[in-house]
């Protein structure tokens, strides 16, 4: 589309150059972050490098709020229709559904599920159907122990993150015990083995969720969702 625009003369020009640079901007912000160091793993290089790793036919599924909301800046669609998230609403549960259908609709894609960590609670017992079915799904959630996208402003608002705070809870242990692989994840420097041993899973018929340990960030600050 910004081909046509630049195409058909001086007319859309300035606001091409408007966005690029926008965009320029915001590509440095990401870099910015993607290097800070913290206890656990920083979400935007885990989503750098899940981007890297994917595969030319993989399929995401984004089931989450504000890890969701990050990985919809930095993780790009290899097709059309290959990015599949809540919608507008921001209707939680819908990831292993659609990662189900996905998986039946492109037979031999490779399908990712982004898991907010609370949003993996409405889905994590299809764990057990994708074993049974042999659907060897990588799911990744992000570990962040709290509805963060709420918690945002609530807190700041309200001054209280009642209704906020989860646990690290051991979702890769629960997928464990479906039959899945799982995997837990809480260094950065560990990223790239962690994501090289999941799509190996994946590629010899097993499920497998990567429960990765988030640290928080400012990425996504002044985000509203009530």
């Amino acid at each position: 589309m910004a081909d046509r625009c630049e195409g058909s003369g001086t007319r859309w020009s300035n606001w091409i150059d408007q966005l690029s640079t926008r965009d320029a901007s915001r590509e440095r912000e990401i870099d910015r972050q993607t290097n800070t160091i913290g206890d656990f793993v920083n979400p935007i290089a885990l989503l750098r490098a899940i981007d890297r790793s994917a595969g030319d036919d993989a399929i995401f599924v984004a089931d989450g709020g504000d890890f969701v909301g990050t990985a919809s800046y930095i993780v790009r669609p290899r097709s059309p229709r290959g990015w599949l998230d809540p919608g507008t609403f921001g209707t939680l549960g819908v990831g292993a559904g659609f990662a189900l259908g996905a998986s039946f609709c492109r037979s031999g894609a490779e399908v990712w599920i982004l898991f907010g960590d609370g949003a993996c609670g409405y889905g994590l017992v299809e764990f057990d159907t994708f074993v049974r079915h042999g659907i060897p799904v990588i799911a990744i959630v992000g570990n962040d122990a709290g509805w963060t996208q709420i918690a945002r402003e609530q807190v700041k608002m309200l001054k209280d993150d009642v209704g906020t705070v989860l646990a690290r809870t051991a979702y890769d242990e629960a997928a464990a015990g479906f039959g899945a692989k799982g995997i837990v994840l809480t260094k950065s420097a560990d990223v790239s083995e962690a994501l090289v041993r999941a799509r190996a899973a994946a590629k010899a018929g097993k499920p497998v969720l990567v429960n990765v340990w988030l640290d928080r960030t400012d990425f996504r600050e002044g985000s509203i969702s009530m």
